[in-house]
This record gives C-alpha cells, sequence and structure tokens, in this order.
C-alpha cells in the first residue's frame, strides 16, 4: 500500500521559515495546554496544531460574514452573535486576551451575519429585524439608523454606511440617493477604496449572479459573473473580486478559486481547492485559508497563491463546512472559524504567525 506523503515532507514544500514552526509546534505539544477565561486550548487531533475554543460549546455562537470587518486590530476583541443565557441571538464580544465574553444589547431578530465594526472600530452595525441599528461600543447605546433595511455595508475607506431600501442604495447621512437600480440586490458589499459596490441577484440553489456598480455616479450595475458561483470576497488590494466556482474535472465537481476584475470584466482562474466550501483571503492576498467539504478530510487548510502549496491546519468536522467560514485576522497571524464540531456552534481560532508573513 502506497502511503500518501507525511506531514514532515508537505512542510518541505513550504519557505524554509515553515520548517521552524513545525519545531516550534512540537515544542508547543511538549507543553500544558492552560485555559485563559472561557478559552481552552487542545491539540487538534489530525496535526496536532495547538487550537483554542473560544466560546462554549453549550451555547449557539455564530460569527459574522467574512466579508464584515468583526476583529479588532487595535483593542484584540472579536464581536459574534450567540444565545447565551438562554436568549435569542445578540450581539457579544469576546476579549481576544482574556478570553471574557461580554453582552453587548438585547436585540429582538438579529441577523447574525451583519454584524460589522465601523473604520476606527468604536461602533457595531447591525440588522434587528429590518432596522439597522447601530450600538456605540464605550457606552452600548443604541441607535436605529433606517428602518425597512433589506441589506447594508460599511465603507471602511470613508467611514460610510450604504443601505439598501427598496432597491436604492442610500448613504447613512446623504440626502441624495446613491443609485436606484438595485432591484433584487443582496449581499452588499463596498470596496476597500470606497468607491464601489458588490452585490447578488437572482440568488438560488446553484445559481449566483454577482453585480458591480460604481458608486461615484448613477452609474448602471454591470453584471460581473453568473452560473454556480459562491462566497465572493474583495481581494484586499480591491483589483479585483475573488469567489469560488463549481467546476467540472475529469468528471468531477470541484471547486475553484476565481478572480474578476470590474475594470475589464475577464475573469480568470486563481486555483483550484481541495474541496473548499468557504474560503477567505489573508491580508495581502498571497494566502487564502479554506474549509473543506469533504467528508473524509473535514479540515480548515491553508493554501499559498503562488506557488500553489496546501497545508493541514487542523480538522473543523462541521456538519455544515460552507458554515465553517474561516477568515484571517487583520495582521493574518491566526485563523478564526466556527464549527458545530462539539454540539452546537462555537468559535476557534488557530495560530499560522509561524507560516504566514504578518500584514499590517
Amino acid at each position: 500500500m502506497v502511503k500518501g506523503p507525511t506531514r514532515r515532507s508537505f512542510l518541505s514544500l513550504f519557505p524554509a521559515s515553515l520548517a521552524f514552526a513545525s519545531v516550534n509546534a512540537a515544542q508547543k505539544r511538549r507543553s500544558p495546554l492552560p485555559q485563559t477565561g472561557e478559552f481552552v486550548r487542545f491539540a487538534d487531533p489530525l496535526t496536532e496544531n495547538i487550537v483554542v475554543r473560544l466560546t462554549h460549546p453549550g451555547w449557539q455562537s455564530l460569527l459574522p460574514s467574512v466579508r464584515n470587518r468583526f476583529i479588532s486590530s487595535k483593542e484584540r476583541f472579536l464581536v459574534f452573535s450567540s444565545n447565551r443565557g438562554g436568549a435569542g441571538l445578540c450581539p457579544w464580544l469576546v476579549d481576544l486576551r482574556t478570553g471574557r465574553a461580554r453582552l453587548l444589547g438585547e436585540t429582538k431578530d438579529l441577523a447574525p451575519r451583519s454584524l460589522c465594526l465601523d473604520a476606527r472600530e468604536r461602533a457595531l452595525y447591525l440588522l434587528d429585524g429590518k432596522a439597522l441599528k447601530e450600538l456605540a461600543l464605550s457606552n452600548l447605546r443604541v441607535r436605529t439608523v433606517a428602518e425597512d433595511v433589506e441589506d447594508f455595508t460599511v465603507d471602511l475607506a470613508a467611514s460610510h454606511v450604504l443601505f439598501l431600501k427598496n432597491g436604492q442604495l442610500i448613504r447613512v447621512g446623504d440626502p441624495n440617493v446613491v443609485n436606484k437600480d438595485l432591484n433584487g440586490a443582496t449581499e452588499l458589499s463596498a470596496s476597500p477604496s470606497g468607491d464601489s459596490c458588490l452585490f447578488e441577484r437572482n440568488k438560488r440553489a446553484d445559481y449566483s449572479e454577482l453585480w458591480h456598480v460604481s458608486l461615484k455616479a448613477a452609474a448602471k450595475p454591470v453584471l460581473l459573473a453568473k452560473g454556480n458561483i459562491w462566497n465572493f470576497i474583495w481581494n484586499p488590494d480591491g483589483s479585483s473580486v475573488l469567489f469560488l466556482r463549481e467546476a467540472e474535472v475529469n468528471g468531477v465537481q470541484v471547486p475553484e478559486i476565481h478572480e474578476v476584475s470590474p475594470e475589464d470584466g475577464v475573469e480568470r482562474k486563481v486555483e483550484r481547492t481541495n474541496q473548499f466550501a468557504a474560503f477567505a483571503p489573508n491580508g495581502n492576498g498571497s494566502v487564502f485559508v479554506g474549509a473543506s467539504r469533504s467528508k473524509a478530510q473535514p479540515d480548515i487548510v491553508l493554501m499559498l497563491r503562488s506557488p500553489q502549496r496546501e497545508l493541514t491546519l487542523c480538522e473543523h468536522r462541521s456538519k455544515d463546512p460552507a458554515s465553517v467560514a474561516p477568515v484571517f485576522s487583520p495582521d493574518s497571524r491566526r485563523i478564526y472559524f466556527q464549527s458545530d464540531r462539539e454540539g452546537r456552534s462555537a468559535l476557534y481560532a488557530v495560530s499560522v504567525e509561524r507560516l504566514v508573513e504578518p500584514t499590517l
């Protein structure tokens, strides 16, 4: 029987700096695994990498959309949704240094994927039913920004909030409607530069349309891609949009990472994936993290963009791989994801600071 490559031989395919990571991981395995606050550290049974469970699996804990900012780059905290205490889903904040979580406010019908920090990380925006609300993190005061909102996005470049209402794109504080031609739009996402916006249309099982619209003028939306595509996210430099597309390879359906530039509308294949159900880029777009949908290998995987190399970080073992939603911290030092591996969905983290170059 022919054996596959060992973890040691696989690491040799990565840059020399990764060899040190295997030594460091071995040293960590000899150390005790302490608990900080609610955090619990354990060695992954597959790779022996250290994984930290951030929230107790006795409650449901959910991450926001990977397109939103929900991890602080300044104060080391993460916002999430949870039904802790037996109530419905509400916004919570966990201190990533102490492991302590605190309730930010009560909501009636929270959309868990909607949580998004503003550019200064002083306010949290969310959808409670169809009400767009702003929660000040300093004093936890809440104000309703707009009613009957279908979706919203935060423009981190200009600190603006854009929302969708009756097919119209509106900027908070602006008396003028930004665009009136977004009927049927869902999943808004402002570009890193703040001068354009992505959205989906006609989304249904195994089909979606990805559209782009400029915010500089009352421009008409432009179709960028369509078909069996999902998980669209801006490349960090804003030059293109990344997404997953189902492709047939030798009679087998395989997810591929594709990208399309709004400038020319040309779609290109980036890489074929290891059965990614969800993915996200690091701070400079040089590395991807993905959640595999393979039942035999339900793993969190790192993929170098060029040259293509893959490394398994740990198992996620989620019943719904698409919901795992792995994402890099703003400095690319850690991976955060969610999984129901222990019953209810809980949040987890794994360090990649020895594997990925830190980003600003």
